[in-house]
């Protein structure tokens, strides 16, 4: 038997350890829990903008926030293989010699997100929280004029996110389940 004291480094890393164990504990519960996570990261980005508001500052938290978030909703959107470095490649394979066919009609590929729901859920409440965390700092509270910030932002939005439908018309791919299709009663009986 060991009477001696855990040191304080051993110490340290125990208790780390416990926390993620903790923390990822929770994460597997709300897991199954789609609508009630997004109500959560909606309340907390409400409460968000609302301490904006009310505190009329943190412009830069706020712009750094929104573009991240933008840049997590686009990954959510994209394939995880993009089909126009696949068809680059296709193309650079017919110029090398004969390879095995690889056209999309030719068989059924599910799309696969570039970033899952999950992490897209995680990422963007972690973030929420983190800006919040932000905002009880004067020091992250530099003075800007925020509307050439949110004009800018919508002109990045509008920008980006008009190249992201392009692609996906182009590609024909649709990132969203719309769900089980019906195809009328049967007449079995």
């Amino acid at each position: 038997m060991n009477s001696e004291p855990p040191e304080d480094g051993n110490a340290f890393w125990a208790q780390k350890s416990k926390l993620e164990q903790r923390y990822q504990v929770i994460l597997d519960r709300v897991t199954p829990h789609a609508t009630e996570r997004w109500a959560f990261t909606s309340v907390a980005l409400f409460i968000y903008f609302l301490r904006v508001f009310i505190a009329q500052g943190w412009y830069i938290v706020t712009y750094a926030l929104g573009i991240y978030l933008l840049n997590l909703f686009l990954a959510f959107l994209q394939p995880k293989f993009d089909p126009s470095l696949e068809m680059d490649m296709a193309a650079d394979a017919v110029e090398e010699g004969p390879t095995l066919p690889m056209r999309s009609d030719e068989e059924f590929r599910p799309f696969v997100r570039r970033l899952p729901e999950f992490k897209f859920w995680h990422s963007a409440t972690r973030a929420i929280v983190i800006a919040f965390g932000c905002t009880l700092f004067r020091f992250f509270d530099i003075p800007v004029f925020w509307p050439i910030l949110l004009i800018y932002f919508c002109i990045l939005f509008t920008i980006t996110m008009k190249r992201q439908i392009r692609h996906m018309i182009k590609y024909r791919y649709i990132p969203f389940n719309i769900g089980k299709k019906s195809y009328g009663k049967s007449s079995f009986k």
